[in-house]
């Protein structure tokens, strides 16, 4: 108790006027006090809005911050603060704390031999004051167009998305203080369209049980929870020493949650994240999935109030892909073609352990009867590995609740954890794939299989026509197609291969970077390469090639090909095989070619629109 009691007079007379004397001036309203090689104290006595917190990302540990407002805790932060040089500045928003004495108590964990060697930092010169941030975009080469993508900082997970009158809501893992994983907190955003996105002040910050991890949200429509009529509630991991499940409520559409004072309301002894509720008509209580993640199975939960949560049976243990952790998981009914019969399709994301290293999602279809998923097997009783997207860029899928006319779309976050934090990006990291429509299919061998279609809201955003082409050979010489200027496009492309031809698809530029796709009409599968497509060197693991069975044995192939800024999603035959990869064009790729090695494919249609964004 001595040592709290210590901190406690010390505080007071910090905050009394004793950190007046010997304070060293890093800005107007910014005073900064240095009481050890580790140790430094700022005190905000400006009357702005922000404070900016300058960030080097070289280093790998992060400053913690204690945020002081009249001598008490209020929040801790976590920020790369510049040693040597600043690459860009963060914003602490000042505006709860106007009229209270704000103090930062600041421990860095990078090495001084002195005081003195801690007050050469740049940081503690270029913190300043300012009504306003600027988030204007600053990296117009790689920042997708038509893509998701936070104003500024860190992203990865999509989390609690739902559609509510008229309006998608979609939160996210942020960190709202850097380009790289820290601070998880839910941010926000807002589409009409599924398109075009409005960012919004952020939905659910760390608190005394952790960061705020993945989860998911639901509209009460017949107030199980107490909250009234279509109140919004959102579970999430709370992930301090441990992880737990905790719940928060919205009255305003999903702008503000109120943390609900009972957390936990899920607790195990062991890992456990990424809760994922929804409504089951069948049983007429609420059902969650729950990632056992080292334990690589899925927990299954009921609960007639989303508060009480009883658990009622496990799947997965020694099933699929069983490399990586198991996580955010999503459980939902999708009708089987040509009936009136419903299949449930389990989704797993996987990391590591995906098709071609890093993340990835594997999922199974299956029967609920809303306490146990039991998945269909192979004639020989094993369940075989499926993989929804056979790209390396797209992970923690998981779909909208509430979705009008039936509709199950999911998104997913762009990027792999085998280089998330190395892309060549300052201002943002990562953005969000196209939204796709979850749809049943049979294969050529009659398995049932997940599609995923492209949302119809993209065909909305489709331009003028660039280039066309019907009823044409595809010969042994690349023929050439424009691609608009600035490379945004999509490509919808229709042909027909022989049995032992190879039909060759490459997109590149006039520096001479290029993605090559194959068609093997031997094999029945596509290939994405993308080793030469620009940027590549950031990551030993970003060179690749990607491979996708195409699950038809006909040789009739349709593409539909999405290109933004720095990436590129393939979707074929309607969506039954699908490649998500990023690239990093140094110059937009101006330039479609096809050949066929025997001279024997036929384009049957293609045409390239530029897009209205």
């Amino acid at each position: 108790m001595k040592a709290i009691k210590n901190s406690c007079i010390f505080s007071a007379l910090f905050l009394g006027g004793f950190f007046m004397q010997g304070v060293a001036v890093a800005a107007e309203g910014v005073e900064v006090r240095h009481l050890g090689p580790t140790h430094t104290l700022v005190k905000v006595t400006g009357d702005n809005n922000y404070l900016l917190l300058p960030v080097q990302e070289v280093f790998e540990d992060d400053a913690r911050i204690n945020v002081l407002a009249d001598g008490k805790i209020a929040e801790t932060i976590y920020v790369r603060l510049s040693r040597t040089k600043t690459d860009y500045t963060v914003p602490f928003d000042l505006t709860p704390y106007k009229g209270r004495n704000v103090v930062l108590n600041i421990v860095t964990n990078q090495n001084r031999n002195s005081v003195r060697d801690a007050q050469d930092d740049v940081c503690w010169d270029e913190m300043v004051l300012t009504d306003n941030f600027d988030t204007t975009n600053t990296e117009l080469q790689w920042r997708p167009v038509y893509h998701h993508t936070p104003l500024y900082g860190w992203m990865n997970d999509p989390n609690g998305m739902f559609y509510k009158d008229g309006v998608w809501h979609l939160y996210y893992q942020k960190n709202p203080y850097g380009s790289k994983w820290q601070n998880m907190t839910w941010g926000h955003s807002t589409s009409t369209d599924l398109v075009n996105w409005t960012a919004q002040p952020d939905a659910i910050k760390p608190d005394g049980l952790g960061s705020i991890f993945s989860g998911s949200a639901v509209v009460d429509h017949d107030n199980t929870a107490g909250y009234g009529k279509d109140a919004v509630i959102a579970l999430f991991t709370s992930a301090g020493t441990s992880q737990m499940q905790s719940m928060a409520h919205s009255n305003d559409n999903g702008q503000t949650f109120l943390v609900y004072p009972g957390n936990p309301i899920i607790t195990l002894d062991s890992e456990a994240r990424d809760p994922n509720m929804f409504w089951n008509n069948e049983t007429g209580e609420w059902n969650l999935i729950l990632a056992h993640a080292l334990e690589k199975e899925m927990l299954i939960f009921t609960s007639p109030d989303l508060k009480e949560w009883t658990l009622q049976s496990s799947f997965g243990k020694g099933l699929g892909a069983q490399e990586g952790v198991w996580e955010c998981p999503d459980l939902f009914p999708l009708t089987i073609p040509g009936s009136d019969k419903t299949k449930w399709v389990l989704l797993c994301n996987i990391n590591p352990g995906g098709p071609f290293g890093g993340s990835g999602i594997q999922y199974f279809i299956g029967d609920f009867d809303g306490k146990k998923f039991t998945s269909d097997t192979n004639p020989d009783g094993t369940v075989a590995t499926k993989w929804l997207d056979f790209g390396k860029d797209n992970y923690a899928v998981v779909s909208w609740s509430n979705a009008p006319e039936g509709r199950r779309p999911v998104i997913g976050w762009m990027s792999n954890w085998q280089y998330a934090a190395d892309v060549p990006t300052i201002q943002f990291r990562s953005a969000n794939t196209l939204p796709r429509e979850m749809e049943l299919f049979s294969d050529a061998d009659g398995e049932l299989r997940v599609a995923s279609v492209p949302s119809p809201e993209l065909a909305k955003i489709r331009g003028k026509v660039i280039s066309t082409a019907d009823n044409k050979k595809i010969s042994g010489k690349p023929s050439s197609y424009k691609l608009p200027a600035d490379g945004i496009c999509e490509i919808d492309m229709t042909f027909q291969a022989k049995e032992n031809d190879l039909v060759t698809l490459t997109i590149d530029n006039p520096k001479g970077e290029k993605v090559i796709m194959k068609y093997d009409a031997k094999n029945h599968t596509m290939s994405f390469d993308r080793k030469e497509s620009g940027v590549v060197d950031f990551n030993t693991k970003f060179p690749a090639v990607t491979s996708a069975p195409t699950f038809e044995k006909d040789g009739k192939i349709n593409l539909r090909i999405f290109i933004d800024r720095s990436s590129m999603e393939m979707f074929g035959n309607n969506g039954q095989f699908v490649m998500t990869n990023l690239v990093f064009p140094e110059n937009p790729y101006t330039s479609l070619s096809l050949e066929s090695k025997n001279g024997t494919a036929q384009l049957d249609s293609l045409k390239v629109y530029s897009l209205n964004i």
